[in-house]
C-alpha cells in the first residue's frame, strides 16, 4: 500500500507570530481532580514544543469526557509543570478573544472542554468557523478523534490552511505497516464488541499469517463451536464464526482464568473444563507459553485489545504477552485504548516499535486505511 502523504506542520516555513489552532486529544482519565494516566498528553508535547520554539502563538483545543461535565483544568495544571500555559474557562466569551489577542510569540493557551458547545459533535459550520477565527492556520494532532466528523476535526479545515502534527504523522507511518506487512505476520485481536471488530477480523484473515483471538471475542468462538462458557459474556449477535476457524489461521486460548459466580474463587482451567457457574476473565499461562515459538519467528506483530478484564485486575495474560513481544525481534505495533494504558503502566513502550494513542481511530484506520479527519486535511483548499 502506498504511503499517504499528509501536509505536516514541520513543512511550514515561517510560523513566527502565527496563531495556530492546535487540536489535541487530552481526553485522559481523571479521578478526584487528578490525572490517572498521561500518555496522550505526553505524546502530544513534541508538537507543542515545536510550535513554541518556532515562536507561534498556540491555541489548544480538546474535549474531555462525553459531555460538558468535565473540565480540562487538571490537564492545564499538568501542562504548567512543563510549559508556561494560560487557560480560558469559556471559549464562547469575549475573554477568549482578549486572551488570544494578547498571546506573545511562543505563548500557549488552552480552551476549556469543547463539549461545552453541542455544535462541536454536530460538525456545525458556524461553530467550526468560530473556532477558525482564532487562528491563522490549523493543526490536527489528535489522532484518537480523527475518525470523528466533529467541528474541531473536520469542519475547521474549510476555513484555515490545515496540517497534521508529529503524533499523527507517526501514527500513520507505523499503522500503515500493517496494511502492507512483512511476513510472517501475527495479528492479535482482543477486547470486546465483535460487532465493530468483525470487519477487522475478516480483513486480517486475508492479510495475516496467523490471528490470535483473546478477550471477550474468544468467548464468541467458544460458544459458537458448542463449548461451555458458563456465565462468560458472549455477544448477542449471530456471527457464524465456525467457518472462520476452518481456514486454519485462527489461534484460540487453550486455557483460561475463570471466576466462580458464587464463591468468587479464581482458578485456571482448560477451555473444555468450564462449569455453568463460571465466567472467563483472562487467558491462561499455557496459552501465552504456546505463543512464544510463534512470536520468535514472526516479523510483524499487530495487537489491538486486552486479553482479559484488566479493569477488574485480570491483566496477567495481557502483561505476560506484552513482555514476550517486548523481548522479541519482530516489529511490534500495539493498538491504542486499554492495551496502550497497560503498556504505559509497565514502562515497556521503548521496547516496542510503536504504541498507538487511538482506540476507535486505530481500528478504523487499520480497517479502511483512512480517517475523515485526515481526509479533511488532505483535501483542504486553504493552503497555498
Amino acid at each position: 500500500m502506498k504511503q499517504i502523504i499528509i501536509p505536516n506542520i514541520k513543512d511550514v516555513k515561517n510560523l513566527k507570530g502565527k496563531r495556530v489552532v492546535l487540536r489535541l486529544d487530552f481526553n485522559v482519565p481523571i479521578k478526584n481532580g487528578k490525572i490517572v494516566e498521561t500518555m496522550r498528553i505526553d505524546r502530544a508535547m513534541p508538537t507543542v514544543e515545536f510550535l513554541i520554539k518556532k515562536k507561534a502563538r498556540v491555541i489548544i483545543l480538546s474535549h474531555i469526557g462525553k459531555d460538558a461535565s468535565q473540565s480540562l483544568q487538571p490537564v492545564v495544571r499538568y501542562l504548567a509543570k512543563k510549559i508556561k500555559v494560560g487557560f480560558v474557562p469559556d471559549f464562547r466569551t469575549a475573554q477568549a478573544r482578549t486572551v488570544v489577542d494578547g498571546l506573545s510569540e511562543g505563548g500557549v493557551v488552552v480552551f476549556e472542554n469543547l463539549r461545552l458547545d453541542d455544535r462541536e459533535t454536530e460538525n456545525d459550520a458556524d461553530f467550526a468557523k468560530y473556532l477558525a477565527s482564532f487562528g491563522d492556520l490549523y493543526v490536527n494532532d489528535a489522532f484518537a478523534v480523527s475518525h470523528r466528523a466533529h467541528a474541531s476535526v473536520v469542519g475547521i479545515t474549510h476555513y484555515l490552511p490545515s496540517y497534521v502534527g508529529f503524533l499523527i504523522a507517526s501514527e500513520i507511518k507505523h499503522l500503515s505497516l500493517a496494511l502492507s506487512p512483512k511476513h510472517p505476520f501475527l495479528f492479535i485481536l482482543g477486547g470486546a464488541k465483535f460487532e465493530t471488530k468483525m470487519p477487522l477480523m475478516k480483513k486480517f484473515m486475508k492479510i495475516a499469517d496467523q490471528v490470535f483471538v483473546g478477550g471477550i471475542l474468544a468467548n464468541d468462538f467458544f460458544h459458537d463451536v458448542g463449548l461451555e462458557v458458563g456465565k462468560s459474556f458472549v455477544d448477542k449477535y449471530d456471527f457464524k464464526l465456525t467457518p472462520l476457524l476452518k481456514k486454519g489461521k485462527i489461534i484460540l486460548p487453550h486455557d483460561v482464568v475463570v471466576k466462580n459466580a458464587e464463591t468468587k474463587k479464581v482458578s485456571t482451567k482448560q477451555i473444555d473444563e468450564l462449569s455453568t457457574g463460571e465466567s472467563i476473565v483472562d487467558v491462561g499461562p499455557e496459552t501465552i507459553k504456546n505463543l512464544i515459538p510463534l512470536i520468535k519467528k514472526t516479523k510483524l506483530i499487530v495487537w489491538n485489545g486486552p486479553l482479559g478484564f484488566y479493569e477488574e485486575g485480570f491483566d496477567k495474560g495481557t502483561i505476560a504477552l506484552l513482555k514476550v513481544i517486548a523481548d522479541a525481534r519482530a516489529t511490534s505495533i500495539i493498538g491504542g485504548g486499554d492495551t496502550a494504558v497497560i503498556v504505559d503502566k509497565l514502562g515497556i513502550g521503548k521496547k516496542l516499535t510503536f504504541v498507538s494513542t487511538g482506540g476507535g481511530a486505530t481500528l478504523d484506520y487499520l480497517e479502511n486505511g483512512k480517517l475523515v479527519g485526515l481526509d479533511a486535511i488532505i483535501k483542504c483548499k486553504k493552503r497555498k
